[in-house]
């Protein structure tokens, strides 16, 4: 590590570190430290689950179907970009470094069970990302020029104030604007950087990389890369998004499942392992509460449902009926926690995962995985330097997108609104690629955690109005199929 890039951690870690202290207030049980923040969302993906009868599971098909265009066909409708478009924009914010990175970090911390939570916690949030993308798209606004913003900010303003609660709805619209700017800086851009720059060192040389001590020089290149994309708005972000995502995610599962096919004969031990580990009374830090504690919080950073940042992008669908795109919403947890998450956490646990190792510190994070990689054929963490490059700039051109619509609703759709938040953006690029793992973690983990606070509570209020308008689509789609 430079001089520049020491300055800068040491300048940002009191800051994260506080910002954990705040948001992370724990109870203790037992061994174990348990986040309220993390109760807060769960407890609520699993009421949303429960209040809308299963929606994760019956709707899922209909999801599907409007995906692929078999249902509303949109035309004429307001927005700017396809069913698809959206979900590859906001999967491709939620299908990120994460994937690979909080898989490993979740195991080496609690062992292969937290993986079972971590699947457990991808489907109750199905129901979460349904009721806050309807709800996007319900509330979202129309500008002047024809674009469109929407998202928590919106829906906590318009929807709480038709239930006669204008100051709340207006103060928690606020404190989420602030919180979302503030958290697409860390986790939807400084954390994404920074393990993108650790996988790039890692396969050009490592300590003797010529980028070893100029994480600020690789910031540097990615943030232009960004810039070119980003200055163009969710329609350039969309087309870019709905042709990396799917490229991505199939070069990055298919590598996966070699790995996983190389070790097939161990495949049935380590899915035992998997959910014996994952109601284990011993567990590896703390017994079987601290195992799920972790695979939830790692579940809710991956996947963000309850986060509220999804809705954001799927408020911009071309649409005349907002619950479509709550359907298709429902696909992002599955795609990335049930699938992508669950097929990295199986290469890690047939290959390198070794308890004693792992709690000694020796190995995390990327470092983790690409070694899962490596043991089977050598140049495989290549092909995974680049998935998580990819990773790493898709998350990081949607986030800028969720970040700069906190920015218009505080400061108005405005030209140099746009150009100061992109430029601050792109800042926050190099400065991620500077920092060390956990102070950027640490505050990745806050901010995105603090947007769900205000995000939560307003899905509680307008659930019911969530539950009254799907009775309706069913029985309209019940009567005319």
């Amino acid at each position: 590590m430079t001089g520049i890039d020491e300055a800068i951690n040491e300048a940002f870690r009191p800051i994260a570190t506080a910002l954990v202290d705040f948001v992370f207030f724990s109870v203790s049980i037992g061994e174990a430290e348990l986040p309220l923040i993390v109760v807060w969302l769960i407890a609520g993906a699993f009421f949303f689950t429960v209040r809308l009868r299963l929606i994760n599971i019956r709707g899922f098909a209909h999801a599907i179907r409007i995906v692929v265009g078999k249902e509303d066909k949109a035309t004429g409708a307001p927005g700017e970009v396809s069913h698809f478009q959206a979900l590859a924009t906001a999967v491709s914010g939620t299908v990120g470094v994460g994937n690979v990175t909080h898989v490993a970090v979740a195991i080496s911390i609690g062992g292969p069970g937290a993986t079972f939570w971590l699947i457990v916690a991808g489907f109750l949030g199905m129901a979460s990302k349904f009721v806050e993308c309807t709800l996007g798209v319900k509330y979202r606004q129309i500008n002047a020029d024809g674009s469109v913003s929407g998202g928590p900010m919106f829906y906590l303003d318009k929807g709480l104030a038709e239930l006669g609660l204008p100051i709340l709805g207006k103060s928690l619209a606020w404190y989420y604007a602030v919180c979302i700017i503030l958290a697409c800086l860390g986790a939807g851009n400084m954390f994404q950087a920074n393990q993108a720059y650790v996988q790039f060192v890692n396969v050009t040389g490592g300590e003797s990389s010529m980028f070893a001590t100029r994480g600020w020089l690789f910031g540097s290149i990615l943030a232009i890369l960004t810039a070119l994309v980003i200055i163009g708005g969710i329609r350039s972000i969309a087309r870019v998004t709905s042709k990396l995502v799917p490229f991505m995610a199939l070069l990055y599962v298919s590598t996966a499942l070699v790995v996983i096919g190389a070790n097939a004969a161990a495949l049935p031990g380590a899915l035992v392992t998997i959910v014996r580990e994952a109601f284990s009374p011993e567990g590896v830090t703390g017994g079987m509460f601290a195992v799920l504690i972790l695979g939830f919080r790692r579940a809710a950073f991956s996947n963000e449902a309850g986060i509220g940042s999804a809705a954001i992008a799927h408020s911009a669908v071309r649409t005349k009926e907002p619950l479509t795109q709550g359907f298709v919403a429902m696909l992002e947890p599955f795609i990335d926690t049930v699938v992508i998450c669950t097929i990295t956490a199986l290469v890690i646990t047939l290959t390198v995962y070794d308890p004693a190792l792992l709690n000694d510190g020796v190995i995390s994070g990327v470092e983790l995985t690409s070694s899962a990689f490596a043991s089977v054929i050598p140049w495989f963490p290549y092909v995974l330097a680049v998935v998580v490059i990819l990773f790493a700039y898709s998350t990081m051109i949607a986030w800028s997108y969720y970040g700069l619509e906190g920015f218009i609703y505080i400061f108005g759709p405005k030209r140099w609104a746009k150009v100061t938040f992109n430029s601050i953006f792109c800042l926050f690029v190099i400065i991620g690629c500077t920092m060390e793992l956990d102070t950027v973690l640490d505050f990745s983990d806050a901010m995105i955690f603090a947007m769900a606070l205000a995000n939560v509570l307003g899905l509680y209020l307008l659930v019911p109005v969530v539950k009254r308008d799907l009775d309706v689509y069913w029985a309209r789609k019940r009567s005319n199929p």
